[in-house]
Protein backbone atom coordinates (compact mmCIF):
# COMPACT_ATOMS: atom_id res chain seq x y z
CA UNK A 1 0.00 0.00 0.00
CA UNK A 2 2.50 2.58 1.03
CA UNK A 3 6.46 2.60 1.68
CA UNK A 4 5.31 4.08 5.03
CA UNK A 5 4.27 1.36 7.05
CA UNK A 6 3.52 3.63 9.97
CA UNK A 7 1.32 5.12 7.72
CA UNK A 8 -2.88 4.75 8.01
CA UNK A 9 -5.14 4.44 5.37
CA UNK A 10 -7.37 7.13 6.19
CA UNK A 11 -4.61 9.76 6.39
CA UNK A 12 -3.24 9.16 2.96
CA UNK A 13 -6.49 9.58 1.96
CA UNK A 14 -8.56 12.29 4.01
CA UNK A 15 -6.68 15.62 2.00
CA UNK A 16 -8.34 17.41 -0.50
CA UNK A 17 -6.75 15.73 -3.35
CA UNK A 18 -8.38 13.18 -4.96
CA UNK A 19 -6.58 10.12 -4.56
CA UNK A 20 -6.62 6.84 -6.65
CA UNK A 21 -6.72 3.22 -4.97
CA UNK A 22 -6.46 -0.30 -6.88
CA UNK A 23 -8.26 -2.60 -4.34
CA UNK A 24 -7.11 -5.92 -5.43
CA UNK A 25 -5.78 -9.71 -4.37
CA UNK A 26 -2.83 -11.49 -4.99
CA UNK A 27 -4.62 -14.54 -6.52
CA UNK A 28 -7.47 -12.30 -8.49
CA UNK A 29 -6.69 -12.77 -12.00
CA UNK A 30 -8.59 -9.77 -13.62
CA UNK A 31 -5.88 -7.70 -10.81
CA UNK A 32 -3.00 -9.53 -12.30
CA UNK A 33 -4.01 -7.90 -15.57
CA UNK A 34 -5.00 -4.57 -14.13
CA UNK A 35 -1.91 -3.94 -12.45
CA UNK A 36 0.34 -3.06 -15.57
CA UNK A 37 -2.53 -0.68 -16.22
CA UNK A 38 -2.66 1.07 -12.92
CA UNK A 39 1.16 1.41 -12.68
CA UNK A 40 1.38 3.43 -16.11
CA UNK A 41 -1.30 5.75 -14.91
CA UNK A 42 0.47 5.65 -11.62
CA UNK A 43 3.59 7.24 -13.70
CA UNK A 44 1.37 9.32 -15.99
CA UNK A 45 0.17 10.79 -12.90
CA UNK A 46 2.95 11.42 -10.73
CA UNK A 47 2.86 14.60 -8.85
CA UNK A 48 -1.12 15.48 -10.18
CA UNK A 49 -2.89 12.31 -7.90
CA UNK A 50 -1.69 10.09 -5.48
CA UNK A 51 -2.33 6.39 -6.30
CA UNK A 52 -2.46 3.48 -4.15
CA UNK A 53 -2.73 -0.11 -4.17
CA UNK A 54 -4.45 -1.96 -1.49
CA UNK A 55 -4.02 -5.65 -1.10
CA UNK A 56 -7.71 -7.00 0.45
CA UNK A 57 -6.23 -10.06 2.09
CA UNK A 58 -3.26 -7.87 3.87
CA UNK A 59 -5.84 -4.84 4.56
CA UNK A 60 -9.23 -6.65 5.64
CA UNK A 61 -9.96 -3.88 8.18
CA UNK A 62 -9.71 -1.68 4.99
CA UNK A 63 -11.82 -3.69 2.94
CA UNK A 64 -14.23 -4.00 5.14
CA UNK A 65 -14.75 -0.77 5.96
CA UNK A 66 -15.74 -0.04 1.93
CA UNK A 67 -17.34 -2.95 1.69
CA UNK A 68 -15.26 -3.93 -1.17
CA UNK A 69 -16.88 -7.46 -2.69
CA UNK A 70 -15.55 -7.43 -6.32
CA UNK A 71 -12.39 -7.62 -7.12
CA UNK A 72 -11.00 -5.38 -9.11
CA UNK A 73 -12.48 -2.79 -7.43
CA UNK A 74 -10.85 1.37 -8.10
CA UNK A 75 -11.94 4.35 -6.32
CA UNK A 76 -11.22 7.69 -6.05
CA UNK A 77 -11.38 9.35 -2.94
CA UNK A 78 -11.05 12.89 -1.70
CA UNK A 79 -11.56 14.76 1.70
CA UNK A 80 -11.66 10.74 3.12
CA UNK A 81 -14.84 10.12 1.30
CA UNK A 82 -15.43 7.68 -1.88
CA UNK A 83 -16.06 10.14 -4.91
CA UNK A 84 -15.81 7.50 -7.71
CA UNK A 85 -15.88 3.62 -7.28
CA UNK A 86 -16.06 1.06 -9.88
CA UNK A 87 -15.45 -2.97 -10.48
CA UNK A 88 -13.69 -4.55 -13.36
CA UNK A 89 -11.20 -3.58 -15.65
CA UNK A 90 -10.49 -0.37 -17.61
CA UNK A 91 -8.25 0.51 -19.57
CA UNK A 92 -5.21 3.07 -19.36
CA UNK A 93 -7.43 5.70 -21.34
CA UNK A 94 -10.73 4.94 -19.28
CA UNK A 95 -8.87 5.20 -16.20
CA UNK A 96 -6.64 8.73 -17.55
CA UNK A 97 -10.40 9.93 -18.15
CA UNK A 98 -11.95 9.48 -15.40
CA UNK A 99 -8.81 10.55 -12.88
CA UNK A 100 -8.09 13.70 -14.76
CA UNK A 101 -11.95 14.37 -14.49
CA UNK A 102 -11.83 14.26 -11.06
CA UNK A 103 -8.68 16.37 -10.99
CA UNK A 104 -10.47 19.15 -12.68
CA UNK A 105 -13.35 19.09 -9.98
CA UNK A 106 -10.60 19.75 -6.82
CA UNK A 107 -9.34 22.75 -8.38
CA UNK A 108 -10.29 25.23 -5.85
CA UNK A 109 -13.67 26.47 -5.82
CA UNK A 110 -14.56 29.66 -6.63
CA UNK A 111 -17.25 31.78 -5.27
CA UNK A 112 -20.16 30.35 -6.73
CA UNK A 113 -19.00 26.66 -5.67
CA UNK A 114 -19.04 24.92 -2.86
CA UNK A 115 -16.19 23.26 -0.89
CA UNK A 116 -17.88 20.13 -0.50
CA UNK A 117 -17.03 17.56 -3.64
CA UNK A 118 -20.37 17.13 -5.54
CA UNK A 119 -22.28 13.66 -5.18
CA UNK A 120 -22.96 11.66 -9.03
CA UNK A 121 -26.39 10.74 -8.97
CA UNK A 122 -26.99 7.26 -9.91
CA UNK A 123 -29.18 6.95 -13.24
CA UNK A 124 -31.56 4.08 -11.39
CA UNK A 125 -32.13 7.02 -8.73
CA UNK A 126 -33.02 9.46 -11.83
CA UNK A 127 -35.75 7.46 -13.20
CA UNK A 128 -37.60 7.64 -9.51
Amino acid sequence: MSSKKNTKFKDLVKGNEPVLVDFYATWCGPCKQLSPVVDSVKADLKGKMRVLKVDVDKKKTVSNKYKIKSLPTLAIFQNGKIIWRESGMKTKSQLLNIANHYLNESIAPTSSQSAEPTKKESWFRKLF
